[in-house]
Parts: C-alpha cells; structure tokens; sequence
C-alpha cells in the first residue's frame, strides 16, 4: 500500500487501518451491499476478477481507486481471487448501517486462504479441501491436515520418502512451514506445487503446539486421540491450529478430534499405482471422466462421497474389518425394500459436517440450522427402518446412532421453517419464543394502519386529496404534497425536501412515531440476532454427538450405494483370506464394461494365482488386445474388495494384499526432467525395493524404452528377481512383447506363460481379448498398425521387410555346412570352432545379460 497516500475521509481512514494490518491480503472492504477494494487491492481485484476499475465519482476521496461487487456474489469472486494466488481479509460492518450513529463499525472476521477457502455453495460437495502443516527434523516429517469446512483433522510422521504418499492422499492445497524453512528442493512441492504459507517458528516449539492442542479440545493429555507420542506430529499438528485461530482470524470449535494416521492396517498405494489405475483421474483427459470413482460412486449424500474416496485411498488389510464391511453390503442386498427405502431418505440429507463448520465461522444461516434439524429428524427414521430387519451388522449399525431428537426439536422450536437466508425480516424467529420479540413485531406490524390512518385523517383536515405518506432510508417518514396546496399547509409542518413539482414535510407527530419504528426495527433486529447466536453457541456444544451422526450417516450412505451398485451391476461378494492367493472367475473391469456400447458384451476373465505354484503369469500377445485392460482389472478388484464392496466378477477368492503396485502404460516427467524410461525405471525400482510376500505386482512392458537388448535384460532379470528372492515371492502379472522371456517357463518352476487369443483370417486379425494358458506365437505389429490407419505403402513395406528377414533366418538354419564355412557367412574356420565356443560355456553361471551378449556377438561375428 502507498504510504504517501492520505487518508482524507473517514472511511478511508478506516480502511487504511485495517489494511496496515492486513498488508499481506486483498480486503474486502463491506459498504451496504458492496464489497469494495480500494487503492492497489482495487487494480489487482479489477485485473483478476475482470472488473471495471473506477475512482470515486466526487468528494475529498475522488482520487481512489475502487473496485467492488455485489456482496451476494461472493461464492462467485472470492475462489478467483484465492485461485490467483491471495489471501483475501473480509471485512464486515458489524452493525446495521440503518441504526448506527457516525461512521459504521468494521472488523475482519476472517482470512482466507487456499487452504481454509468455503463457499456456501459448496455445502453439498463430494470433495475435501486441505490444510496442511510440515515440520522437517532430520530425516523424518512431523504432519498434520485439515479440513476446516467439516472439521476432519489428522497427524502423522514418516520418513522424507514415505511422505510423499502420504501427501498424496490429501493433496492438501495449502502448506504452512516454519519461517525460514527451504521447501523448493523437497519432492512433495516439486510435484504438486502447493501454495505455502510461512508462519513463526515458536508456534513449532512442543511445548507451545501441545498447549494449543489441549485448549482447543479441552482436555489434559492426547494420550485419548493415539498420538501422544507422535512429537513432531504434534508440533505440525499445535501450529496448524495456532496459525489458523490466530493469523486467519478463525475458531475451530467444530473440531471434536485429532486422528492419527499409520500405515499399518492399510494396502499400500503409491502415487503411480493410483494413477495408472486411474482411480481419481483419467491418464487420458486429467478429468473424472473414465475412472473408478466416477464409475462406482452412487453415494447420495457429500459425507457419504466424501467417505467413499477416503476408502479408496485406504484400502484395508485387516480380514475382520474387510468382512464386516462385507457383511453389511451384503445384508443390504438381502433386503431390498429396506434398501430403497433408506435411498429414498439420503436424498433428502443435507451435509452437517459442512454445516456445522459454517456455524464455527459464524457463516450459518437459519436456513443451515434448519438443514441441519431437519437431517437430524430422519435418525429417528432410519432407525425404524433398519431395525424391520434380522441382520446384525445393521441392527449394529443402527444402534451406534445418538439420540440427537434434543437437538433438532430446539431448533425447530426456535427458528421459522421457512426461515431466509439472512435474519433481516424479523421472521427467523418463532412467535411465542420470546415475549418483548412478539410485543415489538406487533408493534411493527401496526405500523401500515397507523400510517393509514394518519394519512386519512390529514386528508380530511386539511381537504387535500392527493396528500400521500412515504418514507425512504434518507429521510425516514414524510408528508408529501404538491405545490398548488402549499397555502393549505399548516404552520406545525416542517419542511424536509422541495421537488419540483411537490413539497415534502414532516411533523413532531410523524417523527415520533418513526422513532417507534425504527426503535422497533432495531430492537427485532437485536433479539432474533441474539437468539439465533444463542442456538448457534448451543449446536456448537453438541457438535460431538452431531459429528457422530454425521458419520454414521455417511457410512450408511456408503454402504447402501455398495449394495446398490451391487445388484445394478451383478456384482458378487468376493471370499476374503489372508492366503497369498488371487482366484477370479469372470472378473469384468468396471469402468471399461460401463463405456461399451450397448451393442458390445465385455468379455470376462479368469486368473489362478498362489505364491507355491503360480506365482508369476507371463502374459503375451499384441498390443491393443486387452493386456492393459486385464491388468487393471486385476488391480481395481483387489482395491474394491479391500475397500468392502462387492466386485464385477462370478466368483472371487482374494488373499489379502498389503502392497499393490503397477507398471501399466507409458508416461513421462518431462517438467522434472524424466523420460518415459526413466519413470518407467523409478516405478520398476519402487516395486521391487518395497514389494513383499503380501504384495501384488502388475507389470506392463518393461523396459520398452530402451535397446531391445537392454530392455529385454532388463525385462528378464527383473522377473528372476521376483521369482528367486525369498523376501519378495509378490504375486505377479507381467505382460511383455519379449516372446523371448516365455522361455522362462522351462527355468522358473512358479511361473506360466498366458496370451491374449488372437484369430487371423488371412491378412485380418480379430482380437478375442481372452486371456489363455499358453504361448502367443506372433507380435502382429504391422496388423495393428494397419487397423491404426498406417498408410498402404507402408504396411506393405513393413510386411516385405518382415519376410526377407523370416526368410534370411531360415536360410541361415538350413545352410550346408559347405556354405556356413563360406568367409561371407562366418569368420570361424570351421564348424568345429563355433561348437567348441558353445561346449566351453559355464552356462550355469552365465546371467541373462550375458548370455544374449555372446548369442549378439555371435550373430555380428558369423553375420546373420
């Protein structure tokens, strides 16, 4: 801001202030029903939001910038100003300007960030949004995540390595770092560039974070939470709160608990198996459209959404907690007229988690609290429902709901069903809540006939027909009348405004009587206002018991759009163990069979896998006949079977997997440097350092990126790697286009080769995309580039190429050893020193590298 500038009004003057205070945000300065910026907030506002940039028309301040919007466009302009990078102060009139004497007072009630930014449209959004605290100390991360629009609030520690998943998980889209601290070289804000937020050292300090950890839950020890012993967790975890409550200007009331977050218990996904999985975001588009929660997601409520992709983040590997999920999903399908019946009640569902976190930043309105009761009175509801049938997981269900009928009756006694938005019409309230409310409404209610009357009676007095009663927020009541019966006024009326063709009077009489009024006005305004502030502080006492409902609510909502996902798609409820074993009977992948036309029948697959017998699958044949599309497959069952939902196959026995991980497509890290084989290496690397006996391993094409020799090396001792180390032992799917490697099959006792079966019909190829024990004889390249579109010339080329090749190699096979001792053909004199080269081979020693090194030279030498 110019400190040259001078205040010269004294709403500048207020505002200049507040912006001293404030010198790191764009304010929202509240004037009526505006939003106004002033000065360089003014053109940077203009310039983002694409609003004309003005200056004040007249007056000692008709040197200001100004740009400003209508206060009811908030929810429109305030997530640009965020998604452009600035903290925005909103600061509001903290009095009715209608009622106020002098200037209006102002105060910022709150900062927003792109960590801490809700809209009130948004009450019903699926999504999360993000806060996030780092607190580095030698190689390990102290963590913490917010929520603040619901309230969910997490802390961990890890490794600088393992947090990068964990980062992914929450995406958070704020940081908050220790003052001074160099976050550029760390891998999290390499690859997801969050916006950051530097805040005061001390608020790290144990002591302090543990304090503001203990006020804000009003307790003595963590040691209730599970994370008493994560310190640096703690320290993220305290200066979280502290920053938000303090330098955001925030309360965080609606914040009932803090959950420690553990790998253990949970199936381990990295961030490129979540992404060639496409579980969130399509490799195709970057969008939702194409992907597993988009496909499987029929939750009806935004908790209920919210919860769905939490699961999917977190798969579990706990047997008793996957089977209980099981077990509710599948007493839901048993009783469908109780299954429809509870889907036709969520819809209805407003989002309390939500709701509650507006009323903490003193944003509700009546109609939320109104929301909220009116989704409180369904438990009652649901719970008759449910308990109309036999099954215990939801009997169990249906018992964990609190008795919250306290709650929605108070709310329902207190404010008006038909409530508005905003509490300025002196009809938020109830009649009959309070006494003085209900005398002053009266009064306020009389005020059209007492003016009427008043009217009527001047009219006669005075015997002026046209004599009219009006009021405006200027000059409040007046009396106005034309000017050819200005020799009729009386001398006890005061002259208030001439017009051109009327005079506007008052008298002591009408003036008393608007005091009446506005005095009313205020003091309905003043009551309702404390009421409604009152319920508020009261629902925020309850919030525990609001929050739990809430919960429940959201995994009921969950659990009966597994149900019906189930019997819309025939799904089936997979058999669950913990034997290293992956025994599918028709699988289906069920993104893929939702995206065919209605014309095209999605053919379905098997796999018998055990780590003692059959362990490895090799899995051969051209590309675009559904190896990748298999392997998915594969992947997404396992996910939505440990997530407890029922999966698109006829029968699934699954062992429980604790790591799984994926190597399926080509993709590059060209912003970081990386070439499609050096991610493809990275992602190879992570697998193999991390994969365990538990673990499932999908690999697709390694080592295409590089020399065929490389590749095919590299694509060969990755799978001994696999199959002879006694920690590793993963079930694996390996798809390759190295026919040489089904060779392994004679070497490695655990593993077998499959191919997609392929029928030609002379220079035409169908693709049946069935997997089958066996051998792919041929590539088919040059088919596929053909059906790709290739042009003739080419393909004919290719094709002529590929013959003179076959053809020079079986000719070679079937020399004479007259001809083979020709010099064109070898360098060795004879047959005698080609046979004794091979005979002196320790071929039991060799590695793959250099076996096919010396099968390479051999070839240069004797010129094949």
């Amino acid at each position: 801001m110019n400190d040259d500038y001078q205040a010269n009004t004294p709403v500048m003057k207020q505002f200049l202030d507040v912006k001293k205070k404030y010198d790191d945000c764009i304010v929202l300065f509240r004037m009526g029903d505006f939003y106004e910026t002033f000065l360089e907030d003014a053109i940077l506002t203009s310039k983002v939001l694409g609003i004309v940039l003005t200056k004040r028309s007249n007056g000692k301040a008709s040197n200001v910038d100004l740009a400003g919007f209508p206060h009811h466009s908030l929810d429109n302009y305030l997530p640009k100003l965020i998604k452009a990078g600035h903290r925005v102060a909103i600061c509001e009139q903290m009095e009715d300007s209608k009622l106020s004497k002098g200037i209006v007072k102002r105060e910022v009630v709150e900062v927003v960030t792109p960590g801490t930014l809700m809209i009130d449209n948004a009450v019903n959004d699926k999504s999360s949004r993000y806060i996030g605290s780092i607190y580095p100390q030698n190689q390990n991360y102290g963590f913490s995540f917010l929520d603040s629009s619901t309230g969910d609030f997490y802390i961990g520690e890890s490794s600088l390595v393992e947090f990068k998943d964990y980062f992914l998980k929450f995406l958070p889209t704020e940081v908050i770092v220790p003052t001074g601290q160099n976050h550029t070289t760390s891998n999290w804000y390499i690859e997801f560039q969050p916006f950051i937020s530097q805040t005061d050292k001390w608020m790290f300090e144990y002591n302090s974070a543990i304090n503001v950890l203990k006020k804000l839950f009003k307790i003595d020890s963590l040691k209730g939470f599970g994370c008493n012993e994560m310190n640096l967790g703690v320290c993220a975890a305290g200066a979280l709160i502290n920053h938000i409550q303090s330098n955001l200007s925030t309360q965080l009331n609606h914040v009932s608990k803090l959950i420690p977050l553990s790998n253990e218990g949970i199936l381990g996904l990295d961030a490129f198996t979540i992404n060639n999985l496409e579980i969130f975001k399509s490799l195709s588009n970057q969008g939702v459209e194409g992907t597993l929660i988009e496909n499987i997601d029929l939750t009806l409520t935004a908790g209920g959404g919210r919860l769905l992709r939490n699961f999917l983040i977190n798969p579990v590997t706990d047997l008793n907690l996957i089977n209980k999920r099981l077990n509710m999903v599948d007493s839901f399908t048993k009783n469908k007229r109780v299954l429809k019946s509870v889907r036709a009640t969520l819809k209805k569902v407003f989002d309390m988690q939500k709701i509650l976190g507006k009323i903490n930043k003193s944003k509700g309105s009546p109609k939320d609290l109104i929301a909220l009761a009116d989704t409180l009175e369904k438990i009652p509801v649901w719970k008759n429902l449910l308990e109309q049938t036999s099954e215990r997981p939801i009997i169990k269900l249906s018992n964990s709901f609190i008795n919250t009928k306290k709650i929605f009756k108070k709310i329902k006694a207190i404010i008006h069903n038909n409530a508005k938005n905003q509490i300025n019409d002196g009809q938020t309230i109830n009649w009959g809540v309070h006494k003085e409310l209900d005398e002053l409404r009266i009064v306020h209610r009389n005020n059209k006939d007492w003016i009427d009357k008043y009217e009527k009676a001047l009219k006669e007095e005075l015997d002026i027909p046209k004599l009219k009663i009006s009021s405006n927020r200027v000059f409040g009541f007046y009396i106005e009348l034309s000017k050819v019966n200005q020799d009729k006024v009386p001398a006890d009326f005061i002259r208030k405004q001439t017009l051109v063709s009327s005079e506007r009077f008052v008298t002591v009489r009408l003036k008393r009587y608007e005091e009446k009024i506005l005095n009313a006005e205020e003091n309905i305004y003043n009551i309702e206002k404390n009421l409604f502030k009152d319920l508020c502080q009261y629902i925020i006492k309850n919030t525990n018991s609001i929050q739990k409902n809430a919960t429940i609510i959201n995994r009921l909502d969950l659990f009966t759009s597994f149900a019906t996902l189930a019997i819309n798609n025939n799904y089936i409820k997979p058999e669950i163990s913990n034997k290293s074993i992956l025994d599918i009977k028709q699988g289906r992948h069920p993104v893929v069979e939702n995206l065919l036309p209605i014309t095209e029948k999605f053919i379905a697959n098997d796999i018998k896998m055990d780590t003692s017998s059959s362990q490895i699958h090799l899995l051969t044949g051209p590309n675009m006949a559904g190896k990748s599309t298999y392997l998915r497959q594969l992947g997404i069952i396992v996910i939505m079977a440990q997530i407890g939902s029922f999966v698109p196959a006829k029968s699934a026995k699954i062992g429980i997997v604790d790591k799984l991980f994926t190597r399926v497509g080509a993709s590059d890290n060209l912003a970081g440097g990386e070439s499609t084989f050096m991610v493809e290496m990275n992602e190879a690397a992570s697998i193999l350092n991390n994969a365990t006996g538990k673990s499932l391993i999908l690999l697709d094409e390694i080592g295409r990126g590089t020399s065929t020799y490389d590749g095919l090396s590299l694509a060969w001792a990755i799978t001994e790697y696999i199959h002879n180390n006694k920690n590793l032992k993963s079930r694996t799917v390996f798809a390759t286009h190295y026919h040489e490697l089904t060779d392994l099959e004679l070497m490695l006792e655990r593993l077998k080769n499959y191919h997609v079966e392929v029928q030609e019909f002379d220079d035409t190829i169908i693709f049946m995309r069935k997997i089958t024990e066996g051998i792919c004889d041929k590539s088919y390249g040059i088919h596929v580039a053909k059906m790709a579109g290739i042009p003739k010339a080419v393909v004919d080329r290719a094709t002529k190429i590929l013959d003179e090749y076959v053809n020079k190699t079986r000719e070679y096979d079937n020399l004479p050893i007259s001809k083979m001792n020709d010099k064109s053909h070898h360098t060795y004199d004879n047959k005698h020193d080609l046979v004794e080269k091979i005979r002196s081979l320790d071929i039991d020693s060799m590695a793959p590298l250099e076996a096919l090194r010396f099968l390479h030279d051999t070839k240069e030498e004797i010129k094949i």
